[in-house]
């Protein structure tokens, strides 16, 4: 009885080895990495920039049996800390600057047939009127610019719990030179009003909610609109919204600029050095789209 008893606990510590070990980091050998993610890439909302390119990504890297699953940034970034919490396998459609490269070891996966494009820049777009109606506001949106570095701080204050507005004026409050170059030769007034509007990306709250203090300080009533994509280049050249520093191109946004070219006015870019593509955690034994292809 004590052998067989000892044999049948030996049975269960085996077992219990074998369990705790299996997909323990996401990397289960024994299989692919679209099993252990159910063939899904988690995305962010329907119709932008960077899922046309991710469906474009599935086509021509012929990854038949993949799917791109859509949502919102939040809710990908939700997924992206529980599966990084348990060590599980994820791929997300990912871009920089986001704070989650400062929260999380992530990597992107190389493009080799380069259908994410290059890098691209984030541009200020007024609507066509705008400069008339106020060339002092033109002039300040004009001059802003700032780095991926700068905007990443004021993502990564948010993320941590600052409020979006509380998190502009420490920005600002640590930056006076770089605002005072922003706002060289414009003139303060007196309760003019200004209408932004900005996509829910973390990158475009940051800015947006930077811009809007930095104007309020010049004596502007800002007030801003949160809206879709589509929604907001359709407000903008209707006339609705005045403004935006939330221009994606050459890639992103550049279905929209077509749409509404002749309404709009680009002040070019505020921002360089962005990124799009696919992202996974440094985990992950993968480094290539072509990884997600079934062997």
């Amino acid at each position: 009885m004590k052998k067989i008893s000892l044999s049948i606990v030996a049975l269960f510590v085996v077992i219990g080895m074998a369990l705790s070990g299996c997909g323990s980091n996401g990397n289960d050998k024994n299989k692919s990495v679209g099993d252990q993610t159910n063939h899904t890439i988690t995305g962010i909302d329907p119709g932008s920039g960077i899922m046309k390119a991710t469906d474009k990504v599935i086509k021509d890297y012929n990854l038949n049996d993949w799917k791109v699953q859509s949502g919102s940034e939040a809710t990908m970034t939700a997924s992206l800390d529980k599966a990084i919490k348990n060590k599980k396998p994820i791929i997300i459609t990912g871009w920089t600057p986001h704070w989650m490269f400062s929260k999380y070891d992530l990597k992107y996966l190389k493009d080799p047939k380069g259908v994410y494009g290059k890098n691209e820049e984030i541009h200020t777009v007024i609507n066509k009127n705008f400069a008339k109606k106020d060339p002092n506001a033109t002039k300040f949106l004009d001059q802003f610019t700032w780095s991926p570095e700068d905007m990443g701080k004021v993502m990564l204050d948010i993320q941590n719990g600052k409020s979006e507005q509380n998190a502009a004026k420490a920005w600002i409050k640590a930056n006076q030179d770089k605002v005072k170059q922003w706002t060289n030769g414009v003139n303060k007034v007196n309760g003019k009003t200004i209408k932004l509007a900005y996509v829910s990306w973390a990158s475009e709250i940051a800015s947006t909610n930077v811009v809007a203090e930095v104007l309020r300080d010049l004596g502007y009533k800002v007030n801003l609109e949160q809206l879709g994509a589509g929604q907001m280049f359709a407000g903008l050249a209707k006339g609705s919204d005045d403004a935006i520093v939330a221009a994606w191109l050459p890639s992103t946004h550049a279905d929209y600029m077509n749409e509404f070219k002749n309404k709009l006015t680009d002040l070019g870019p505020n921002l360089k050095g962005t990124k799009l593509g696919l992202v996974v955690p440094k985990y992950m034994k993968i480094n290539s789209i072509e990884d997600l292809k079934t062997k």
